[in-house]
């Protein structure tokens, strides 16, 4: 069992790609995203284990990692919610900014099933700010009806003690899954407080995804073991996912920038992918993609958990054309029935790319149906000018003034970007750049990370042993290899204005898959 499969659902296509023990690519494939998005999701599947029977049995493949928009897509079209109990440990402080109090009112409503401020949470020090009150949480959750509750301690990154004890109560007197914002958000109250609720209410969500995804290989007889994608471009566990949803929003532009790292094998660069509604652009780190510094929105609320840092522009092979400006809006999945070189009527980019000759290999059939368009012609070459400097201003942005790295050009349309870019130093098109995010999903590794705040003086260096130990066990819970985890980033912040002097700490450790 030495194979792996590779999936990642998009906006526009569902990819997948099959990779071999020596990581060479033996079978890809690309079909349309669904509206119910797990058709496309078998059909890739399907279309990638026909190309690998010709050369043996299906039973060869050991695993299977799938990046999905799933909870994106929860989110963003308000169905398939849990309701959540939201528990906030802070009171008396914290209480003149209610949770959710910045949420739009229909996500509101879909989500909450009542919240409350009560005793507990702690000091940046560690001090707590009042005594946990269990019983006073047990009358709020005797008076709601809720599928999950979430929990957010005021600096629980710094001291989960409360979160835990509560966490604990709810599962052995409720049965209720409960999500705890030390293990998803970092320090920000309300930022972490609504990730960990939009946690909590994905739980539905992520069972249904992992149900499918294990039904579907059973239906094709394949015993292999199931992983998702997670934000920061490395895999964890169906258990781990089934705890930790939010963790695959913004899967599918981490798996492109690990994929695009891996096909080109450049560690450092700017990474564009083009797909079928926009470009995403991307900044690969030592081989990892470049996380956000800023808090990221998700449906209207902002969250502080880990994201890769992406600038994503309006503009692919089925965005939609119009006389001096392009998009925003886009074709989509139905981009091989509408545009003009597909014998439809709506001029996109994937046109504008077929008539200037960027796209090599492009079938005599598709020139001769945009010959019956002449009348198009002066502005689907307009449009490409205005989309090379839509690419060049956003590489100017991502790249921070450094015009030394290269770009490295993914997604199915890629063919679309110039063969020059002003901010890079060469733009590379890898071989299988169209799969790049199936790839980023095959080769990741699993990985866990502690964010928290540390004394600066003597127990500095036992605080920091035992946040890599942590670190380290959360990538053995996430799926890897507990011989073979290594830590991979360890950064300090030292704080102000504290009485006693303290540094803020991430660890993230990161590993191989375990057999």
């Amino acid at each position: 069992m030495t194979l792996r499969i590779g999936i990642d659902v998009g906006g526009t296509n569902t990819d997948a790609v099959v990779l071999d023990a020596a990581d060479r690519v033996v079978a890809k494939a690309k079909r349309a995203t669904t509206a119910d998005v797990t058709g496309g999701l078998r059909a890739a599947l399907d279309a990638v284990l026909t190309e690998l029977a010709r050369t043996g049995p299906a039973d060869r493949v050991g695993r299977v990692m799938l990046g999905t928009t799933h909870a994106t897509n929860a989110i963003l079209e308000r169905r398939n919610l849990g309701r959540v109990a939201v528990v906030r440990l802070g009171a008396p402080a914290t209480t003149s900014v209610p949770p959710l109090s910045d949420w739009p009112a229909d996500l509101r409503a879909a989500v909450s099933a009542g919240e409350a401020i009560l005793p507990g949470g702690h000091y940046v020090d560690g001090r707590p700010i009042s005594p946990l009150d269990l019983d006073a949480v047990r009358r709020f959750l005797d008076g709601v009806k809720a599928d999950a509750v979430a929990v957010s301690g005021v600096f629980s990154p710094a001291d989960a003690e409360h979160e835990r004890l509560v966490g604990e109560l709810v599962e052995r007197e409720y049965g209720l899954p409960v999500s705890l914002s030390h293990e998803i958000g970092s320090l920000g109250l309300l930022e972490r407080e609504n990730a960990t609720v939009l946690n909590a209410a994905l739980y539905g969500v992520a069972a249904a995804v992992t149900g499918a995804l294990v039904e579907a290989l059973a239906e094709r007889g394949l015993t292999a073991r199931p992983y998702l994608a997670q934000n920061d471009g490395t895999l964890m566990t169906v258990e781990y996912a089934a705890r930790l949803p939010v963790s695959t929003i913004g899967s599918g532009p981490a798996n492109s920038l690990r994929g695009a790292a891996f096909l080109s094998g450049v560690k450092d660069a700017i990474v564009a992918d083009v797909g079928g509604t926009s470009t995403d652009l991307g900044v690969l780190m030592g081989g990892f993609p470049r996380e956000s510094a800023a808090a990221v929105e998700i449906g209207g609320v902002l969250t502080n958990f880990r994201m890769p840092d992406i600038l994503a522009i309006a503009m692919g092979g089925g965005t939609r054309l119009r006389p001096g400006a392009i998009g925003p809006d886009s074709v989509g999945y139905r981009l091989a029935e509408s545009a003009l070189v597909f014998g439809g009527t709506v001029p996109t980019m994937t046109d504008a790319g077929v008539q200037a000759g960027r796209m090599p290999g492009a079938p005599r059939e598709w020139r001769s149906a945009l010959d019956e368009h002449v009348g198009a012609a002066v502005m689907l070459a307009d449009s490409l000018v205005i989309a090379d400097e839509m690419v060049a201003d956003a590489v100017d942005r991502m790249s921070l003034g450094r015009a030394d790295r290269p770009l490295v050009a993914v997604g199915g349309g890629a063919f679309l970007l110039a063969g020059r870019i002003p901010g890079v130093s060469q733009v590379i098109r890898p071989e299988h750049a169209e799969v790049a995010n199936a790839v980023g999903a095959a080769i990741a590794l699993a990985s866990g990370r502690v964010d928290t705040i540390v004394p600066a003086g003597a127990g500095r260096a036992r605080a920091i042993e035992r946040a890599k130990e942590e670190a380290a066990a959360k990538a053995v819970q996430a799926g890897a290899d507990p011989a073979r985890v290594e830590l991979v980033d360890v950064h300090e912040v030292p704080l102000s204005y504290l009485a006693e002097p303290a540094v803020r700490l991430h660890v993230k450790a990161a590993g191989p898959l375990s057999n």
